[in-house]
This record gives C-alpha cells, sequence and structure tokens, in this order.
C-alpha cells in the first residue's frame, strides 16, 4: 500500500493515493479507513475526498453503521466519472476502445489500417474512428480524459515521435502524438505496445499480486512489458522490452541481425505458418500470403495441435520450446517468476502454452530463481494494447507515482 504525506505542497500526489486507494477496494472504504490504509490524516482525506466528489472521480454509496461512534459514509469509485480512449496501431487492423474509470471497456471498434504506407491516411482515419466511438457511446465527450496510442517500436514517448516500426513502411519520424491531438483536440499518450499492455494489466488487476510480472506480448512481432512495483518499467528511452534478438536456437536460420536463432523469427506466426504449410498441415497461396491469411493459418495449426494432431504438435512444441528458453533468460536477469501472456496471437494456442511452458521452465537446468515461474493467460483479450493505451491515460492522469515527489 502506498503511504502518503501530509505536506500542503504534495495535494496533488495524496489524491492520486487516495483516489487509487478506493480504486483498489472493490466495496468501497470510509475515511477513517483510508486515513488508515494511507497514513494521511483524516483533515487530509477530508479535503481529499471532497475534491474528488465535486469532479465525479468518486461517489457516496450508502452509510455503514458500526454500532459505535458516527456512522461512515462509505466512498467508491464512479465509473460514469471519467473516460480514456485507447488506440492499437498494427500494420493490418487499428483497434479502438473506450473505457471508464473502472477500466471496463464500454465501446470497441476494429478496423483495416486503410494505407499502412501512408501516415496521413491512417491519421485522418483514426480521427474519424475516435469521432464515431463517442458518439456510439453517448458518452460526454468532455469527461473523456485523453487518447492513448500503443504503436510498436520503437517510439520517442517524449515527443510522441513513431521512429521506425520495422513493419510500418514509410512511419519513419512520424509526430503521431502532435498530429492526432491536432486532429482531435484531445490530450495524446504515445507508447510502445508492449508496455501499454502491461499498463493494462496493472490497471485491471486491483490486488497487489500484479506488481511485479512480465508481460509477453505475441503479436506480428513479439515483446515484453515489464512491472516492477506495480509502475511499468521503460528505460531511459522509453523502449524497454524488446526481445526479438534473445538467441534461443543455436542451430536455428540466420537473423536479419546477423546472430542465429533469436526469438523473434523462431516464433514468429508468419515463420510458423509458412513451416506448417511445407509440412501440408494447411493450405494458402503465397501469392496472397497477407496478415489475414497468417492469422486464418495460424488459428487452424492451433485447432489441428489442440484436436491431437501429431505433427502441428510437433511444430508448436517447438515454438513453447523456444520460448521457455527466452522466459528463463528473463526470469534469471530480473528475478521475476510470473509472466503474463497475450496479444493477437496468444489466444489460438494459450491453452497449448500454459499446459507446457511452466514444466519446460521450471525443469530447465538453467533457471535459478529461488521461486517457481507461473504462467497464466492475461484475461484482458486480443485488445489488450488497446485497452493498455487507454488504461495508460487513466493510469498517467490518476495514479501515485512516487518520481512526482523529485524535485526537478
Amino acid at each position: 500500500m502506498r503511504r502518503g504525506s501530509n505536506l500542503h505542497a504534495l495535494g496533488g500526489f495524496n489524491q492520486t493515493v487516495v483516489f487509487d486507494t478506493i480504486r483498489r477496494a472493490a466495496d468501497g472504504l470510509s475515511r477513517v479507513e483510508i486515513a488508515a490504509r494511507t497514513g494521511l490524516s483524516a483533515q487530509t482525506v477530508s479535503n481529499v475526498s471532497r475534491r474528488l466528489l465535486n469532479s465525479g472521480i468518486i461517489r457516496e454509496a450508502g452509510i455503514q453503521n458500526l454500532g459505535v461512534g458516527k456512522p461512515r459514509t462509505i466512498l467508491q469509485l464512479d465509473p460514469s466519472g471519467h473516460f480514456a480512449i485507447g488506440v492499437h496501431i498494427d500494420p493490418a487492423i487499428i483497434t479502438y476502445v473506450l473505457l471508464n474509470i473502472d477500466g471496463e471497456v464500454i465501446t470497441h471498434r476494429a478496423a483495416h489500417t486503410p494505407s499502412a504506407v501512408n501516415p496521413d491516411a491512417v491519421i485522418t482515419t483514426m480521427r474519424a474512428s475516435i469521432e464515431a466511438l463517442i458518439v456510439s457511446s453517448g458518452v460526454d465527450r468532455s469527461r473523456v480524459l485523453g487518447v492513448g496510442i500503443a504503436s510498436p517500436g520503437p517510439v520517442d514517448v517524449d515527443h510522441g515521435i513513431v521512429l521506425d516500426p520495422p513493419l510500418l513502411a514509410n512511419w519513419h519520424g512520424v509526430a503521431l502524438r502532435r498530429e492526432l491531438e491536432k486532429a482531435t483536440g484531445f490530450f495524446v499518450l504515445l507508447e510502445k505496445d508492449v508496455t501499454a499492455a502491461a499498463v493494462a494489466e496493472v490497471w485491471k488487476n486491483r490486488e497487489h499480486e500484479r506488481d511485479d510480472f512480465l508481460f509477453f506480448y505475441y503479436g506480428t512481432g513479439v515483446g515484453a512489458g515489464l512491472v516492477f512495483g506495480g509502475e511499468a518499467l521503460r528505460g531511459p528511452t522509453n523502449n524497454a522490452g524488446d526481445v526479438g534478438h534473445i538467441m534461443v536456437d543455436a542451430n536455428g536460420p540466420v537473423c536479419r541481425c546477423g546472430r542465429t536463432g533469436c526469438l523473434g523469427d523462431a516464433i514468429s506466426p508468419a515463420v510458423i505458418v509458412k513451416v506448417a504449410i511445407a509440412r501440408g498441415l494447411v493450405d494458402a497461396n503465397f501469392e496472397l500470403f497477407d496478415n489475414a491469411a497468417i492469422d486464418a493459418c495460424f488459428t487452424r495449426l492451433a485447432h489441428l495441435a489442440d484436436a491431437g494432431d501429431a505433427t502441428a504438435i510437433g511444430l508448436l512444441d517447438g515454438v513453447a520450446q523456444n520460448l521457455a528458453v527466452a522466459i528463463v533468460t528473463l526470469a534469471n536477469l530480473l528475478d521475476l517468476n510470473l509472466i503474463v501472456c497475450g496479444g493477437p496471437y496468444w489466444a489460438a494456442v494459450s491453452s497449448f502454452m500454459t499446459a507446457r511452458l511452466p514444466k519446460l521452465i521450471n525443469e530447465s537446468t538453467a533457471l535459478v530463481t529461488t521461486r517457481p515461474v507461473t504462467v497464466i493467460t492475461s484475461d484482458i483479450g486480443e485488445d489488450v494494447a488497446a485497452v493498455g493505451a487507454a488504461c495508460l491515460v487513466l493510469d498517467t492522469t490518476l495514479t501515485p507515482r512516487s518520481s512526482t515527489l523529485f524535485i526537478s
């Protein structure tokens, strides 16, 4: 539990401490309980609560009568108080979600990227889709805190620039945050997609069992979101989590980086599907081998493995073994024992992987952590990066951070 401070100058931090404490209590808390949990004075809690009530972020939810002393008013999160929009940019599909302050998805849209090679066309489509999302939801536009964008890395978070995503041609130095702020009038944040996914897990899980974990993202590419002490670890340039070039197979193919057996190539859905086609597991026309075809073939492969097809099982066993090697490396390096997995391609293979990975990881002779490693599937779903982008706005606005206490 984060502790507060009674110094007047730290009122903004204290406000987020009180809000976060109420948010994590599903049944609500009285002011006395909030003071006890945060270490703030009764007067500070009373003043902060009044501001949160006036802003519509929390609400009074009945009276608690303990039989002794004055009855206590219960304070709860008001889910309709504020909202946030999340956008996940993918080379094939752009996903949009509108979340309430409790992290619940109010409405959702997904559309094929109009022309990934033309950033201006994508931004125009994003503006129209964001406006349509608000209109269809019936939400008061003034209660939308902002828009979060989850983009493939690398990104310049400080300046809101997409630098050089490997699968988005012509997206070199695109000032996405500035352009979307101009187009929509909203406050906009840009984040690397794997970090956004990790933020979603932190925001959506009120208890503290998700304070330290690694989020493994399995999409067109792979990545890792890192969380320590309930906060996402971004690194000095906000691009932490690129794990695609961890070597997992000494006898694997040569990667474009020049090394052998890199994780990104070893478990890439496109590469796995090509092997499946070569082995006669699925049918596909290489001339029409786009993202939709990869998705359909990968899903078919997963279904075959779940149905007991030996060839499909053997192929996905190789994926599990390579992924286990990478997770062991990361678990040792970071001293983490919880791995949360998600992303567009994880859903199809989640049951297969979660049945195999714990054994492969925990029986590895290379594992040196003092606790067994647990592997679970995110319950947020395929839209975890878009949900995370919206949670990023909520998190940035409403979550207490120790860094805000430092004098610049």
